[in-house]
Formats: C-alpha cells, structure tokens, sequence
C-alpha cells in the first residue's frame, strides 16, 4: 500500500483496531510466539495496542507529559545538552572521523525522555537503550527475543518501584499515582507498557530523525546552501526530512474488524478492488506513503526543502498520531542547526552507498553516522 490517501482512510477507519486481544484471529487463537520478533509489538497493553474507550484512557493519563507548555519549557535544557555534546565533539582532532548517530543523535532523545520519565540510573539508561535496539531490530532469532523482553521488563519494574518507593517530579511517579490512587485508571501492566511505549517511542524515532536530516544535508549540499542563504527554514529540512525519509517505515499492526472494500478511484489508487477480510493483520507503510507520488510528483524520491507540499504521515494520523511529535520537531530544531554552525566544513568520512540501515523493517536510520567535522 503506497497511496498516502488510502492509508489515511485506514488509519481513521473505527472499523480497524489495534487491539490483538478482541480483533486478531491469529493472536487469539494463540499462533503467535513469544519467540517472535514482533511479539512485544503486538503483546503490550497500552495505547499503542488499545482500541476504542481503552485507547482514550490510556492516552489521557500521558498526554499530560507533551502539553505545549512542557514541552516549549524543555527548549532551555535541550540547547545544553546540545551545547554539552557539541563541545566534547569539539574536541575531535581536524580529519579524524565522528559516529554522529552515536555521539550526538542518540544522546539528545535518549536524555530527554530519560529525564522527562525520571530514569535516573545510568545502569537503567543503557539496559533500556540496549532492549529498545533490540525491539527494533526486527530479524533477532528467538534467543535474543526472549532474552530482550525478559531483561527489559526487570528493568520497568525495578524502575517503577524505586518511584513507588521515592516519587519524583516526573511522569513515572506520576503514572504510578493514576494507578495506585485512582482507581480503574491505570492496572499494573497498562503502567508498565505505558513506560515501555513512551520510553522506546519516545526516543528511537527522534535518533532516526536527527540521523536522517544529517545525512539528507551532507549528500545534498545544494539544500543545505538554500537554508544557509535563508532561502529556507529549518523547519523546511525537518518536514522534508520526516516526508522523504521516515523514522518509522512501516509500523505493525492493525487489524480489520469487519470486511473493508478498498474501492478504487481517488482515495483507492492502484490498491482499489482489494477487500481487507476481518482479521486480517495490517502493516502501515509511512515511509511508502510519504513518496506517493500521486501527491509529490515523478520526484516524489528526491529530497528538495523548497517543496510546496510536504505533508506527511511519519507521525502517523487519527487518534494514534504521536503525542511526542512536537516533542521531536523541538528537538531537531535544536540539535540541527546548532550542529551545522559548530561544524560548516563537516562531510560524511565514507561514500553513501557505504552505510549500512539499522536491521529493522521498521526503524528507518543508519547503523552509524561516520563524518569528519573539519578537513
């Protein structure tokens, strides 16, 4: 499915659920392994895998971390940390080589969602970094998946019970309240999962963000030149950014409730005639959707940061579009153009073709950023 259109319908569709338990023969009928490599995807109890009233609820009681407020407050500490990692890159040698995924990419997102949700300890920090890659990474044989969930989950539960045992101004502490003082909130493994969901979501996109842009700038110093001359805006790279190269290229899974005809004409394109049976499991293809090139044109692949259009789905859309996006618009508007006026000489240390993707179907970003910030 690569018709932008098409997609939207299916994600404002009340007729396709996320929810495994009540709309997914398959996991119902108890097929599904814990041994696969999308079984957390699919086996999590919060808003990423709710339908309905369940869905409202649980993202009613987080959507308080992403208020416009707060997140415009966290500007101040996101150009520290920028700042902070900009100065330790400083420190590179003239010619010597940089991973800018590793030591600034990563950094950022991580930091952020870590403090936003309290996660103090080091130890827990790297363990979480360690299980989210290993979620992501979508061909793991069954050891590692095992191992993954089991590791990961000791880690949300000791998390949650240093904060039961000392709460903080965060938004565990805060989750952890909805669950023992109000009652029908929030049960124990909603709380969890919620942690798990904003946590892993909340900074893996914005790594594959930051990493993209880069990338995007480097090999195309054409675009790059436009934004210097103030020909255009950041917010220009970042859109384009989003559109051409999503950091979640497809996303897993929805299922039909009912039997839905994809009929042809403007919203069906080339997939009309094609009926969903009820049960059926349902991939979302952002990174397709944001090259359709019935709205983008014969260069709907080229990235071009003057482009008129370049509305996009990499946030996804409805009543599951991402509740950190302004989170991760912020964050890029800091951490890019910082970086690019530190760093005007810098240049990829190995040709494009040399990279190599992160081994996921889903994460769309490299496995390092290798650049030489000055000659």
């Amino acid at each position: 499915m690569t018709s932008q259109p098409l997609l939207k319908r299916l994600l404002t569709d009340p007729r396709v659920s996320k929810d495994p338990r009540r709309h997914w023969p398959a996991w119902i009928d108890g097929e599904i392994s814990p041994e696969w490599p999308l079984y957390t995807w699919v086996a999590v109890t919060n808003m990423f895998t709710a339908y309905g009233s369940d869905h409202k609820r649980l993202r009613t009681l987080v959507a308080k971390a992403f208020t416009a407020r707060r997140t415009a407050a966290l500007r101040p500490r996101i150009e520290r940390m920028a700042a902070d990692l900009l100065d330790r890159l400083d420190a590179t040698p003239p010619g010597a080589v940089a991973d800018l995924r590793e030591e600034y990419a990563y950094p950022i997102p991580i930091q952020v969602i870590c403090e936003l949700f309290g996660v103090e300890d080091e130890s827990t920090r790297e363990g979480l970094r360690r299980c989210v890659d290993s979620i992501f990474h979508t061909s793991a044989d069954p050891e590692e998946v095992t191992a993954t969930y089991s590791e990961l989950y000791g880690l949300l539960r000791g998390l949650v019970a240093a904060k039961r045992e000392t709460p903080g101004d965060d938004m565990t502490s805060v989750l952890i309240s909805a669950r023992d003082e109000e009652d029908g909130k929030l049960n124990e493994q909603e709380l969890v999962d919620t942690l798990l969901l904003m946590i892993g979501a909340g900074h893996e996109t914005t790594v594959n963000l930051l990493d993209n842009a880069i990338h995007l700038l480097l090999t195309h110093p054409e675009q790059l030149a436009l934004v210097r001359d103030g020909k255009a805006g950041w917010d220009d790279v970042i859109e384009e950014a989003l559109r051409v190269q999503a950091p979640v290229a497809n996303l897993p899974l929805r299922y039909a409730v009912e039997d839905i005809e994809l009929d042809g004409g403007a919203d069906g394109g080339a997939d009309g005639g094609v009926v969903l049976r009820k049960g059926d499991a349902i991939v979302a293809a952002y990174a397709a959707a944001g090259r359709d090139h019935g709205i983008y044109g014969d260069d709907g692949d080229r990235f071009d940061v003057m482009r008129a259009t370049k509305e996009h789905l990499s946030f996804g859309h409805g009543v599951h579009f991402c509740l950190g996006a302004p989170l991760a618009r912020l964050e890029a508007a800091v951490a890019l153009p910082a970086l690019f006026a530190r760093f005007p000489e810098m240049s990829l240390a190995v040709a494009p073709e040399e990279l190599s993707p992160v081994e996921s179907f889903i994460s769309n970003g490299h496995r390092a950023l290798p650049v030489r910030l000055r000659p």
